[in-house]
């Protein structure tokens, strides 16, 4: 007796934005520097393709973008971040050239550094064929609005570049923290305090050909937004400055859902920011296989979007985002 063939059609595969990876060159650099314990985490995750492609599948991943998440390439010298970063960047641009089908790459600048940066930013998507750009949301405590990185977002406002932004720990972290892993609260607020930072300086005015990339639901963001347009609007600008249209600066950032989409995170985002630029994220390597699968589950099992589902939602997204790459 022939098996009877389901009528329930496979889900669409997820487009993942928000994946990492790790290499022992970089962790045993990390190390050496000092950093056994990134952000107040345990220690340092394990990665291999081979265990990303079965994730991948059993969650009903079909094209991972991967990046290096916090603590970033840079760890104190210029010479040594630029080696490091090219040499993960250099990596990941081998995985997309095996397997172009399953893996994408956000590649690593070596920022505070804004010269090794613009280098490695033409070097990345120039030779390597980088899907965009990865940066922290703040490099040794500079953030992106402030005016030094003016040269690299120029040139990145006309590439049209995607840029990634990762949370990271802000300064002094350890203290605000109170002895509790930064990426529990201390990610969520430091993805804040970077998008108003780059909208409340203008700076995605500015360079609007660049895209920005927010993760887990912009954090704390969409509960601050109206509080930012309102101090926004009672406070002076910049001398010279126009004033600036906080919301509609802020709708422009494309957001994923790694973390907890449901039941808060996403119905959050979606009242204050729409769904027109939000994207999925599994925040693998750093969230363990077991969290990831069950994420994926929690976005199959909530109510879906009207007339689609979260899968094909932020799969269009990403394909508008990404382009060709993810056709």
């Amino acid at each position: 007796m022939q098996p009877v063939p389901s009528s329930v059609p496979e889900p669409v595969p997820f487009v993942d934005v928000h994946t990492h990876f790790v290499t022992e060159g970089y962790v045993d650099a990390a190390r050496r520097a000092g950093i056994a314990h990134p952000d107040g985490m345990p220690g340092w995750p394990s990665w291999s393709a081979k265990g990303a492609l079965a994730l991948m599948d059993a969650a009903g991943i079909g094209l991972s973008v991967l990046s290096v998440s916090s603590p970033g390439t840079h760890f104190g010298d210029d010479a040594a971040a630029r080696a490091l970063t090219r040499e993960v960047n250099e990596f990941a641009a081998d995985l997309h050239r095996e397997r172009p089908d399953r893996f994408g790459h956000f590649a690593s600048l070596p920022l505070p550094d804004v010269e090794g940066s613009l280098a490695e930013a033409a070097y990345a998507l120039d030779v390597l064929g980088a899907d965009g750009l990865a940066v922290e949301t703040n490099a040794h405590g500079v953030y992106p609005g402030d005016v030094r990185y003016a040269p690299l977002w120029a040139e990145l406002d006309r590439r049209g570049a995607v840029v990634f932004v990762h949370p990271t720990s802000p300064p002094n972290g350890e203290a605000v923290s109170l002895g509790r892993p930064r990426p529990m609260l201390e990610f969520l607020f430091d993805t804040a305090r970077a998008a108003s930072d780059l909208v409340l300086g203008g700076v995605t005015a500015r360079y609007p050909g660049i895209r920005w990339v927010f993760t887990h639901g912009a954090g704390v963001l969409p509960l601050l937004a109206a509080r930012l347009e309102l101090f926004a609007r009672i406070l002076p600008p910049a001398p010279g400055a126009p004033p600036v249209a906080v919301r509609e600066e802020l709708g422009r950032l494309w957001y994923d859902v790694a973390g907890t989409p449901f039941p808060d995170q996403v119905p959050t985002l979606e009242r204050v920011f729409g769904t027109e630029r939000m994207l999925y994220g599994s925040d693998a390597c750093w969230t363990p296989d077991a969290a990831v699968l069950a994420q994926a589950a929690s976005l199959d099992a909530a109510p879906q979007p009207g007339g689609t589902t979260w899968r094909e939602l932020t799969g269009r997204n990403a394909r508008r985002l990404l382009g060709e790459r993810v056709l």
